[in-house]
């Protein structure tokens, strides 16, 4: 249990106890010492703050997933979990020793995947992949999948494109990347109030985590700071560094959604870069693994082989997936062992090809590849992981636990 559910178990104590009197005090008085002291006994504190019981609640989906003891999980594409290969993908979990989905439920170009109501503001950016989201959780829930809802942030091309002012310009014009991709400012609390309504109907839907991707500047930012155009809101008046006032902004974007999230029973996760915790931070693009991982339940570093250049003294660390995971997971393991209370280690990892790093045949991930990335973060103590694969085409007769 970590401290988040050990929190609201005190809470719901508190709120039980409060309604019995005790001796010469406040019922109010005595129950919050006798929680806050057992509270602070549990987690190590030696008091801890307890909400406004007139104001707190807890959100319930009416749906019932267990944490499985360990989380084994794919990636699912809004038209995959609402399409036929939906079958074919909840046969591969039950049938393995998986047992979680990461959905799209805003994905990387801006839209939604499921169709709100008509009158909501977010009406116009759907895409209805999936029919009945409800009802997709509620045949989860059945089969024992425990289903994560994956909200892409400041990749958002559809709302830089009608809210300029959100975004960054060039010439008068929304600047894209190389792949004609858009992205949203994060030192915008806009944006930041857009994504989190996003994300609360998805845990009101009964989704268990909400998982946070591209919670971050543009790639390579540092470099075009002074060509683009842009705000930085309530950061512009702060004394620090373009570099630290992209970190604060991001962090306290985490932050926001650790908050927003606290009254429902769900689990919040970010996805960072790997090389972010090899590093003090990563200044062009605003994340410091350590300050985004004290706001989270769950850290979800993408250390696909793929994705790194030479490091960890190899030329080409797609070629060797298990030598690559297993450097990446004793940097990690070290970051976290330095927290207070760390977060839940589940990296992604890779299930696909990368021919662009090749002028010949591109190095083959199949069976071997995808258990020596496994065996590489178990044998380092890290037991739940998710697999990447765009397409959602994963390798069959994968030992998941090898």
């Amino acid at each position: 249990m970590n401290k988040k559910h050990l929190v609201l178990f005190f809470t719901s104590l508190l709120l039980l106890v409060c309604a019995f009197p005790i001796h010469n005090v406040s019922a109010d008085e005595a129950a919050t010492k006798k929680v806050q002291l057992l509270a602070g006994k549990k987690l190590g504190l030696s008091t801890l703050k307890m909400p406004d019981t007139a104001a707190r609640f807890m959100y319930d989906s009416g749906l019932d997933f267990e944490y499985p003891e360990a989380v084994r999980g794919i990636y699912v594409t809004g038209p995959s979990a609402g399409g036929s290969n939906m079958e074919e993908l909840t046969n591969l979990v039950e049938s393995t020793d998986l047992n979680a989905m990461v959905i799209d439920i805003k994905e990387d170009h801006g839209n939604i995947t499921f169709a709100p109501p008509e009158d909501s503001p977010y009406a116009d950016i759907a895409q209805p992949y999936i029919d009945d989201p409800r009802a997709m959780l509620e045949k989860l829930e059945e089969k024992g999948i425990y289903p994560i809802a994956r909200i892409v942030v400041f990749k958002d091309s559809l709302l830089a494109k009608k809210r300029p002012d959100l975004s960054y310009t060039k010439n008068g014009e929304v600047w894209v990347n190389g792949r004609g991709e858009a992205f949203v400012n994060p030192f915008m609390k806009e944006v930041w109030k857009y994504n989190l309504e996003i994300a609360k109907k998805a845990a009101e839907l009964g989704f268990q985590e909400i998982q946070f991707d591209y919670v971050r500047f543009p790639e390579g930012f540092g470099t075009r700071d002074e060509e683009l155009d842009y705000s930085q809101g309530d950061y512009a008046d702060l004394e620090m560094s373009n570099v630290d006032k992209r970190v604060k902004a991001v962090t306290d974007f985490v932050a926001y959604a650790e908050e927003e999230l606290s009254n429902y029973d769900v689990d919040v996760s970010v996805d960072i870069f790997g090389y972010a915790a090899t590093i003090e931070e990563a200044p062009n693009i605003g994340q410091n693994f350590t300050k985004i991982s004290s706001h989270v339940d769950v850290i979800s570093s993408m250390i696909y082989p793929s994705h790194w250049g030479p490091f960890f003294g190899l030329d080409k660390p797609d070629m060797h997936p298990y030598k690559t995971i297993s450097s990446y997971a004793k940097i990690e393991n070290k970051v976290l062992s330095k927290l207070e209370d760390p977060p839940t280690s589940r990296p992604w990892i890779q299930d696909f090809e990368a021919p662009w790093l090749y002028s010949g045949p591109a190095k083959q991930y199949g069976k071997a590849e995808v258990e020596a990335q496994i065996k590489a973060l178990q044998e380092n103590g890290i037991n739940e992981y998710l697999i990447w694969n765009a397409t959602n085409n994963y390798t069959p007769n994968v030992d998941y636990t090898p």
